[in-house]
């Protein structure tokens, strides 16, 4: 599958029908892979700071989360209909994973879980979810006590085909870099606000909104003071290096 890139974080060229056949076939795999839905900030995390790039470094695939991320592989040549944006891609897999597969939840509160399961389980009765840990994650990574080694036991017990991480960044990048050498098998999705979303216990843009870009700003007015200090600092930085980067034609590209 084709690779190009945005402020050099290397972005897969797919779309929601293509990611979903690559992920049934990772699930067949006998090790474990990590996915990451990136958006503007996490490009600009990944651009800024080597610490965190040191923990995007252990993923198998980026995948285009954000438009303005589409608009630049798009500039560089990609052709990309839409981005493939992590709420979305959750519904639709889990709304039409085959029969067999096996779904994990990690991450999100307990009504959050309980929300996802009641919700995919009458959308596709075939769906099996064989396990879910909704407690607290550490910056790190780390999860307090020894529910840290007993989710590791327990995820490699159930084996597991998909993992659905909802701890938000950096927190879920930290966990899946501290422990994919332990994981046994399965496929780790890193999806963030897709447990709310999907769960309805937080709204998310209506789909005119998501494709003019402007997710942040309808994300932004129903959380300002949460997501304020972040939007700014991340946002500037993402157009301080995109104009940086471009000025050297090192912005995007193959």
């Amino acid at each position: 599958m084709k690779r190009m890139h945005v402020l050099s974080a290397p972005l897969l060229v797919t779309d929601y029908d293509e990611l979903a056949t690559l992920c049934l076939e990772w699930a067949r795999a006998p090790h474990c892979r990590l996915l990451e839905f990136v958006n503007t900030q996490i490009v600009t995390m990944r651009r800024h700071d080597p610490a965190f790039r040191t923990l995007m470094n252990a993923y198998d695939a980026l995948v285009p989360d954000g438009m303005p991320l589409v608009w630049c592989l798009n500039r560089a040549g990609a052709r990309l209909p839409d981005r493939v944006y992590g709420p979305t891609f959750m519904r639709r897999f889990l709304e039409n994973a085959p029969a067999g597969t096996t779904h994990y939840l990690l991450g999100g509160s307990p009504d959050c879980g309980a929300r996802l399961q009641a919700i995919f389980t009458k959308r596709n009765p075939h769906l099996r979810f064989v396990g879910a840990f909704h407690g607290r994650c550490n910056t790190d990574g780390s999860i307090d006590g020894m529910a840290a080694r007993e989710v590791v036991d327990e995820i490699n017990r159930l084996s597991p085909d998909f993992i659905w991480v909802g701890f938000g960044t950096p927190k879920q990048q930290a966990w899946a870099h501290r422990h994919k050498p332990q994981l046994l098998r399965g496929v780790v999705l890193t999806v963030g606000f897709a447990f709310d979303a999907n769960a309805g216990l937080k709204p998310d843009a209506p789909g005119w909104i998501q494709r003019r870009g402007l997710t942040w700003l309808y994300r932004l007015l129903s959380e300002p003071r949460r997501l304020g200090p972040r939007y700014l600092k991340w946002n500037s930085l993402f157009l301080y290096y995109l104009l940086h980067d471009g000025s050297r034609r090192q912005a995007w590209g193959e």
